[in-house]
């Protein structure tokens, strides 16, 4: 694991060999609380969760249910309050704020419900954006944005600005941002939370095929059962706890 020295130095010395048979994520008892005495509250009441390197992983809930604190804790965005986080064997939860922004700079995609593109950016420049962070050089990042402009279908639209692009093709230009860096795993909120169902349909055509051609491992989180059923795993959240897990589903069923 690249920058393994950082992180090595934060795992607990009987996790010192990582497991090959182990889940790509697995929590362990992980907890969140806002707040502090009576103004306290726990969004997570003791989460355990394991998720396959390569799978499509729909999370399902009612508002409150904790299925966004989870994805936040998962997207390296926020920690446990207690509880074990691990990430490819190392423990997520015992990183320092500097490793778990290496970790998700490196490792992890976002795509977002808003799209969130620079409004006066080019479709090949607002991919280039994590490659520009990254430090990548110039040529470089356009030769590795012009080819995630093409797993999306967007190549000829390269030089288009978000103003300039439908609903669908901007999350598609999103997509392309979230995978350009070759991420293990894309994390998805609401991703077709904005679009009509015609869109909605090619947006998860688009990530099942990102899922099994590049095998990035997907996590999705969505209230539409329609947009669940594109997914082989569903996780039902209720109440801050993990309900029930619908392993080995079917892609394409009618999710209960």
């Amino acid at each position: 694991m690249p920058e393994a020295k950082a992180v090595r130095a934060a795992r607990p010395a009987e996790a010192s060999v990582a497991d090959n048979d182990a889940p790509l994520i697995r929590l362990r008892g992980v907890t969140k609380v806002y707040g502090e005495g009576a103004t306290a509250f726990q969004a997570l009441k003791g989460i355990d969760l394991d998720i396959q390197a390569g799978d499509f992983v729909a999370v399902m809930g009612p508002s409150g249910s904790g299925k966004s604190t989870t994805m936040n804790i998962l997207g390296c965005l926020d920690v446990p309050s207690a509880g074990q986080f691990l990430f490819k064997g190392f423990h997520v939860e015992a990183l320092e704020r500097d490793q778990r922004a290496l970790l998700r700079r490196k490792y992890l995609g976002f795509v977002f419900q808003g799209f969130n593109l620079l409004a006066r950016t080019s479709a090949l420049e607002n991919v280039e954006l994590p490659l520009l962070y990254r430090g990548d050089p110039k040529a470089q990042r356009r030769e590795m944005a012009m080819n995630a402009l093409d797993k999306v279908g967007l190549k000829q639209w390269w030089d288009h600005t978000p103003a300039e692009l439908s609903g669908g093709q901007q999350q598609r230009v999103a997509i392309a941002r979230a995978i350009v860096t070759n991420p293990d795993v894309l994390l998805a909120d609401e991703p077709t939370g904005n679009l009509d169902s015609e869109r909605s349909i090619e947006i998860m055509q688009l990530l099942t095929d990102l899922n099994q051609t590049s095998n990035i491992t997907v996590l999705m989180v969505t209230h539409e059962p329609d947009m669940a059923a594109f997914a082989r795993t569903i996780v039902h959240f209720k109440d801050g706890l993990v309900e029930r897990v619908e392993n080995k589903h079917h892609q394409g069923e009618a999710v209960a």
